[in-house]
């Protein structure tokens, strides 16, 4: 019988005992086309992480700043990481509205939109800053009666839905070339950007939805700290862990 063996037997190697007392926030630059679940999943695998969440959702057609929450005592600070404000850059296309009221729907009416100016898109954002009320669409992971909405939307269903509150502190037009509209938005967690362009869209009576979104900031993190997520990939655990951040990060 090999002592040695026998001895060994069980006891975790060494970057099993790293991975299993590695407790970090990873700020992630995420690309588009992956859903923030995806994310988790990518970077667990890679790395064979038992605990990984993220601090709040980023739909799969937005890029930018995702908060990786790597070992139980980071994703325990999930939902305290997920109420700071945020902070975007995007796109709104006028004359085209979605029914998911982004660029992933299908189109459900067209307008024409030659006549609106930079100075009535201006107008229009206006009126949506400070605190407004929103109403949740339908394409969203909202549950109604322990079921999310977006189900009930592929089934070609629609519920009424509650306003909810929430603060605009900024909505700016950075340029204006028809029939795309880039600006800068900064709001409270929980704030549906799309509905946003859609709500300006119809004022505008030519109908849009949102082209391109970038999470820019969340809470006290910034897109300025985050990695590509391709480049984390190929990283090992050493230079993982050279860029990660201390829980105490977030406090």
């Amino acid at each position: 019988m090999d002592t040695k063996t026998s001895a060994t037997k069980g006891i975790p190697k060494p970057k099993e005992v790293r991975r299993d007392h590695f407790h970090a926030i990873l700020p992630v630059d995420k690309p588009s086309g992956m859903t923030s679940h995806d994310v988790v999943a990518r970077i667990r695998g890679r790395f064979g992480f038992k605990k990984v969440g993220h601090g709040g959702t980023l739909d799969p057609m937005a890029t930018g700043l995702l908060i990786i929450l790597l070992g139980r005592k980071c994703t325990r600070l999930s939902q305290d990481i997920m109420g700071g404000d945020k902070s975007y850059e995007g796109q709104m296309r006028l004359g085209i509205a979605t029914n998911t009221q982004d660029c992933d729907g299908e189109i459900v009416s067209e307008g024409d939109p030659s006549g609106i100016t930079a100075e009535m898109i201006e107008a229009e954002m206006a009126k949506w800053r400070g605190d407004i009320q929103q109403i949740p669409p339908m394409v969203s992971a909202i549950k109604m009666n322990g079921v999310p909405l977006y189900k009930l939307a592929r089934k070609d269903k629609e519920i009424e839905r509650e306003p909810r509150l929430r603060h605009v502190y900024a909505f700016e037009l950075l340029d204006y070339h028809p029939p795309l509209a880039n600006f800068r938005l900064k709001c409270t967690k929980g704030t549906y950007v799309r509905t946003l362009c859609a709500d300006i869209g119809e004022s505008l009576a030519c109908g849009a939805h949102l082209a391109a979104l970038r999470r820019t900031a969340s809470g006290g993190f910034s897109i300025e700290s985050a990695t590509p997520l391709k480049e984390i990939l190929q990283m090992d655990l050493d230079q993982l862990e050279s860029l990660a951040l201390p829980p105490t990060t977030a406090i």
